[in-house]
Formats: structure tokens, C-alpha cells, sequence
């Protein structure tokens, strides 16, 4: 999942702020009792999301993919005091533990939890939001940046994970996953409603401003 190899990329959380010790646990529990860990954005990408909200001064944020809610209390850092993050995931499985990890953070108030298809549960929201972090199925990346255009404010962030997905859109010939990736990417290359780059943080991270 990482394009840098184990030694810069431990040398490069010498060099950001430390996890909380409620993050440290998500990550440990991830890794002891779900399903592909890895899914989990981890310390370095956190931090990244955690600094992205911070210079953003959220008033309302999105996420689409809670998995067990690591990204969500990375975003979160950087609410404004009346702010409100809506998460939304489809994997019922998961949430005891999600709504455990979420209980014991600063945020938990601001924190509105969504169980459900996010292509359905996307249309009960009536908010326009400052940030977006879409971090679920990628082959419905499209149908999400979508279905949430029109609800992001002018100069909002929206965020996309693993769009280079292990190196894999570099292929000449692509499976069909990589191939979801890459149109993906080739949509956002394409729209002049926003400001777009790329950063090879972890499995990639398009960061895209809408005009």
C-alpha cells in the first residue's frame, strides 16, 4: 500500500506529530481482530487528513468509508467548535466497535454516524460541506464525487484515497479495478470546475478544490 519503502517512511513519522493514544488503539485493534487491516489509514496519512481539515476550519465535513474509524478522528481535529462530521459506512459488522472508538474521543457529539448504501443515505443529508474524504468502494468513486458536487462549497476540499492504487495504474494492460482507478482519475484530470494534485502519500491521495 506504501509507495516509499519501510526505512523513509519511519523516517517520515520522526518528522509529524505524534499519534493520540486513542489512535494507537484503533490501530491496534484493527490489526488484531478485522479484515484487511490495511484498509486503515494509519499514522502518517493521518496526520496528513488531520492537517488538511486543520487549514481547512471545517464547519461541516463528509467522510464516505468509516471503516473502524481511524480517518474519522483524524479529520475531526479539525472542527470548528459547532462543526459536524458525517460518516457514512455500509459494514453493520463493524459498529460496536466504531461507536466504541468514537465514545471515547473529544469529538463524539460532532460526530454523526451512518450505517447504510452512501448512494441512498447521501440524499437523507441537507448540508453543503467544507470537506469531503471518499475512502469506500472504488469502483463507485465516480457516482460519490457525483452525487456530493454540487454540496461542496465554492474553495471545498475533497479528498480521494488509493488512487494509485499499489503502483497498478502505472500498467499498460489493467484489471478491472485498476482500470476503475484510472478513469477516475482521468474524470478529475478533466474537470475544469476544480484545482487538482495528486499526492503520493501512502496509496495515493488525489487532493481536489472546487473553483
Amino acid at each position: 500500500m506504501s509507495l516509499i519503502n519501510d526505512d523513509l517512511q519511519d523516517l517520515l513519522l520522526t518528522y509529524c506529530e505524534p499519534e493520540s493514544e486513542l489512535l494507537q488503539h484503533i490501530d491496534r485493534e484493527t490489526n488484531l481482530k478485522v479484515l484487511m487491516p490495511r484498509m486503515l489509514s494509519g499514522h502518517y496519512q493521518g496526520r496528513v487528513l488531520s492537517l488538511l481539515s486543520k487549514m481547512v476550519s471545517p464547519k461541516r465535513i463528509l467522510e464516505i468509508g468509516t471503516f473502524t474509524g481511524y480517518a474519522t478522528l483524524c479529520l475531526a481535529e479539525g472542527l470548528t467548535p459547532d462543526g459536524i462530521l458525517y460518516t457514512l459506512d455500509i459494514n453493520v459488522e463493524l459498529e460496536d466497535m466504531v461507536r466504541s472508538n468514537f465514545a471515547k474521543s473529544a469529538y463524539n457529539d460532532q460526530i454523526k454516524y451512518i450505517l447504510g448504501d452512501a448512494s441512498i443515505t447521501l440524499n437523507d443529508l441537507d448540508d453543503v460541506f467544507d470537506l469531503v474524504f471518499i475512502d469506500a468502494d472504488k469502483k463507485n468513486n465516480g457516482t460519490y464525487y457525483d452525487l456530493i458536487f454540487e454540496r461542496v462549497r465554492p474553495g471545498g476540499i475533497i479528498v480521494v484515497d488509493n488512487v494509485l492504487w499499489s503502483g497498478k495504474v502505472l500498467q499498460e494492460k489493467q484489471d478491472k479495478d485498476t482500470r476503475n482507478i484510472t478513469s477516475f482519475n482521468d474524470k478529475i484530470a478533466a474537470d475544469e470546475r476544480v484545482e487538482k494534485l495528486i499526492l503520493p502519500v501512502r496509496d495515493g491521495l488525489f487532493v481536489i478544490r472546487k473553483n
